[in-house]
């Protein structure tokens, strides 16, 4: 119906459907003042604005929301539950009904509960999207209209009832008041546990809906919830007679039902007001756009935009698979129950994609005019991400060099030390050995050159270790930076100074860095030339190493190359100051994490 209607005059359909509502509702209030027996609203002034406020509100919600998304069901069941609203006084009224009316209204008398549960359950898409939400709305338009409704009235004969004022029954079949009584009864304990389950699947959904989705679906819900809890109570209290009329305890439930149906239309309307508002947010966002956005600009705008905070936006990768976020590290963009992912699709390429409140798809012009406005922002970021991403692999890949030639150092030490180490101290073992067996047999000239080989077997043997500690030495591995910095000091001219040095372990490649930038330092320095000073500090998350030496380093340009490449691929840096004078100063940042 709603998409037939939303074409050829669609728009003087609505037109018309609207003076029609205020005219029956203006009639149904003449008709209940002149007979207020039989009228749930009577003479009372608020009962007169309950009854013509809810129909009117109803009316103009559904025409309202009709006329913005011409293709939704919501705005054609609101305005069919405008007059349904009414139809309990045409079904009441004994004197001065027309048979059509009171037919209908006998048949109609509860139809309003359904078309206002189908709203909610539908709302604001317009479509049941899951299988309960269409199972209940098929049950309550058969309880209320079927088992409520016409059932019971094929076999209702006012007349016969000695109400002899009242207009013809025009689908009575068969009168029968027993059997009347009997369906109708039926049809209340249908409808009420009906009420509670639909009351129930709604508060589970405002519950469980997200901030966006609360702020959009809210209102509408929470009457829906007040509403069929009124109406619940209705049908309850007549339960045990067997029928429904309107005395003051009806009339006191009609009336709140009236008032949560008011504040439902209220509901809608600020929907209708919200999304426009959205809608000036996206325009605005084309414009924000359109001014070289910051670094991250498109995904706080969107987010700002839809009323999404924690809209995520997730970079394609170009040259290899998956996804990245803006600064280039990889995502996954998963799906969450309440959450949605949709593509953004430039010249058949896929750009990025958008993880977002799924109520968002609710409305799907508005979804994608913003996503349409951002579209070029994305494209350049998704570059600027792809860029990253590729740094990132290249800072990777350095700290993956570093650490497999840090590992090759600790190997090859290991392999000095236990290897041709062991050897020579067996082989000056054995010299020795050979020495004081000379000593014995008293053939000196063999002592002598004995005691040559020993020495040089000694001066080889300090050269490995000293070769050896210079790979990597042992101590840093197995106590640390600071014993490792204490070690270096001692193994250099006395001019060497250690300031400050941090407790406790760091990664291996943290403590690798730091110590060889400032061994680089100051491996070559001479005793004569003012000496030097080694401190490290932990500040902020990482490790400070400040070295200073005076005289002249050789190969300073290219040592001092080889330390930034080290500290680099830990994202550190190193800054470097020096003078005329061969005073170098040099500060390396290194972070922890």
């Amino acid at each position: 119906m709603p998409n037939r209607l939303a074409g050829i005059g669609g728009r003087e359909v609505r037109l018309a459907l609207w003076p029609l509502t205020a005219a029956l509702a203006v009639t149904t209030l003449a008709l209940g003042r002149s007979h207020p027996d039989d009228s749930f609203a009577g003479r009372a002034v608020l009962g007169g604005a309950i009854e013509v406020g809810a129909a009117l509100a109803l009316a103009a919600a559904g025409l309202l929301f009709w006329a913005s998304r011409p293709q939704n069901r919501i705005g054609p069941l609101l305005v069919a539950a405008a007059p349904a609203w009414l139809l309990p006084e045409w079904g009441n009224n004994s004197e001065g009904g027309v048979a059509p009316l009171f037919t209908l209204g006998l048949v109609g008398f509860c139809a309003c509960a359904p078309f206002v549960a189908h709203v909610a359950l539908a709302y604001p898409s317009g479509r049941l999207q899951q299988q309960p939400a269409r199972a209940l709305a098929a049950i309550g338009y058969a309880a209320a209209v079927g088992l409520i409704g016409l059932a019971p009235t094929t076999v209702f004969d006012p007349r016969a009832e000695f109400c002899t004022a009242c207009p013809r029954n025009l689908v009575l079949v068969h009168a029968n008041a027993g059997l009347a009584e009997e369906i109708s009864r039926l049809g209340i304990r249908v409808a009420i546990g009906w009420a509670i389950l639909t009351g129930l699947l709604l508060t589970v959904r405002l519950v469980r809906s997200s901030r966006p989705a609360l702020k959009a679906t809210g209102p509408v819900l929470a009457a829906t919830i007040a509403y069929l809890g009124f109406a619940c109570a209705d049908l309850w209290h007549g339960m045990r007679r067997g029928y429904l009329t309107n005395d003051p305890t009806d009339v006191h439930l009609w009336r709140l039902q009236g008032a949560t149906l008011i504040l439902l239309s209220a509901g809608v309307v600020w929907g209708l007001i919200r999304a426009r508002r959205t809608r000036t947010s996206v325009a605005q966002l084309v414009v924000e756009l359109g001014q070289s956005p910051r670094v991250g600009g498109a995904r706080d705008m969107l987010a700002s935009a839809l009323g999404d905070p924690n809209l995520q936006l997730a970079y394609r990768r170009r040259s290899a698979g998956g996804y990245v976020d803006i600064e280039g590290d990889p995502v996954a963009p998963g799906t969450a129950a309440d959450r949605a992912t949709t593509p953004l699709v430039r010249d058949g390429r896929e750009l990025a994609v958008v993880v977002h409140d799924a109520e968002l798809l609710n409305d799907p012009g508005l979804f994608e005019d913003a996503v349409a406005a951002a579209r070029l922002a994305v494209e350049n970021e998704s570059l600027q991400a792809e860029v990253r991403a590729q740094m990132n692999e290249i800072r990777a890949s350095r700290a993956r060099i570093v650490a497999a030639a840090d590992a090759e150092r600790r190997h090859l030490e290991r392999d000095l030390h236990d290897g041709a180490q062991q050897r020579l101290v067996g082989l000056s073992l054995g010299v020795r050995l050979l020495r004081n067996e000379a000593a014995r047999s008293g053939t000196r000239d063999r002592i002598t050159e004995l005691d040559d080989a020993d020495a040089e077997l000694r001066l080889a043997l300090a050269e490995l270790r000293d070769i050896a500690h210079g790979i990597y030495p042992a101590v840093l591995s197995d106590e640390g930076l600071a014993a490792a910095l204490e070690t270096l000091s001692e193994r250099l001219p006395a001019g060497v100074r250690l300031g400050t040095l941090p407790d406790g372990r760091f990664p291996a490649s943290v403590e690798a860095a730091a110590y060889f930038a400032a061994a680089e330092i100051v491996r070559d320095l001479p005793e004569a030339d003012g000496g030097a000073s080694i401190e490290v500090l932990c500040k902020d998350g990482g490790l400070v190493v400040a070295v200073e030496r005076a005289g002249h380093m050789v190969d300073a340009d290219e040592r001092l190359v080889e330390i930034a490449d080290r500290v680099g691929a830990l994202d550190g840096e190193i800054d470097v100051r020096s003078r005329t004078n061969g005073h170098i100063r040099m500060k390396a940042k290194i972070p922890c994490v």
